[in-house]
C-alpha cells in the first residue's frame, strides 16, 4: 500500500491462463537431465488476471479471477483505491476498451453512492483501438507470463501462490519498465489522429 496524496498514474489490462494437469507423470529427475513432461494434458479451467502496473515505483498487482466481468472489474476498482492507493486524490488509469471497462461496470456492481465515492478518486484513460501496446502494463504482462506462468499450472490454488510470490519478489526489486515511447514519437506515428485533434 502506499500513502498518497498526489495523483498517481498505472496501467490496466487483463491476460488468460489456461489451467492444466498432466495426463501421465513427468519422468524423473536423472543427473544431466531435465524431468520429461508428456505433450498430453488435461484442461482443469480458465484463469483471468487482472494487471495493474504502476512504472513510475516499480509496483505491480496481478489478481486471478475465474471471470472477467463488469462485477469482477468493478470489484479490482474498488480494491486499487481501498486498498492500493487509499490516499491518492486522483488515479488515473490507462487501459483498453474492453467492454466492461467503463464507469457503468461499477454501477452494476455497487449502489449508486458507492460507486459514485470510487470513481470520484479514478479517471480513465482509454487507448486507442487497434493501438493497445501502447499500455505499458502489456509488457509487464510479457514478464509474467516468461518468468512465473511459462509452465504447466494444475490448480487455483498453485496460481494463486505463484502469482503472489513472483509479485513480491517483483515489487521487493522495485521492477520498472524503460518505456521509450515519448510524445514526438507518438504524434510521428499517428500523424493522422493528432491532425484530426488539431482541427476539432
Amino acid at each position: 500500500m502506499f500513502m498518497l496524496a498526489l495523483k498517481t498514474q498505472l496501467s490496466q489490462d487483463e491476460a488468460m491462463k489456461q489451467l492444466v494437469s498432466d495426463v501421465a507423470p513427468p519422468s524423473p529427475v536423472k543427473s544431466g537431465r531435465s524431468a520429461r513432461i508428456d505433450y498430453e494434458y488435461k484442461r482443469v479451467s480458465v484463469a483471468n488476471i487482472f494487471m495493474f502496473f504502476d512504472r513510475h515505483r516499480g509496483w505491480r498487482k496481478a489478481k486471478a479471477t475465474q471471470s472477467k466481468t463488469a462485477v469482477d472489474f468493478a470489484q479490482c476498482m474498488k480494491e486499487l483505491v481501498d486498498e492500493h492507493y487509499p490516499d491518492a486524490h486522483k488515479i488515473h488509469v490507462v487501459m483498453d476498451n474492453y467492454t466492461t471497462h467503463t464507469a457503468g461496470s461499477l454501477y452494476k456492481a455497487f449502489k449508486p453512492e458507492e460507486a459514485l465515492r470510487i470513481l470520484n478518486k479514478l479517471e480513465f484513460h482509454f487507448t486507442p483501438k487497434h493501438a493497445s501496446w501502447l499500455n505499458m502494463v502489456e509488457i509487464e504482462i510479457g514478464n509474467m507470463n516468461q518468468q512465473c506462468l511459462d509452465r504447466r499450472i494444475e490448480s487455483w490454488e498453485m496460481l494463486h501462490k505463484e502469482l503472489s510470490a513472483w509479485e513480491m519478489r517483483r515489487n521487493d526489486a522495485q521492477a520498472s519498465i524503460n518505456w521509450m515511447f515519448n510524445v514526438d514519437g507518438a504524434r510521428e506515428k499517428f500523424t493522422k489522429a493528432y491532425a484530426n485533434i488539431n482541427q476539432s
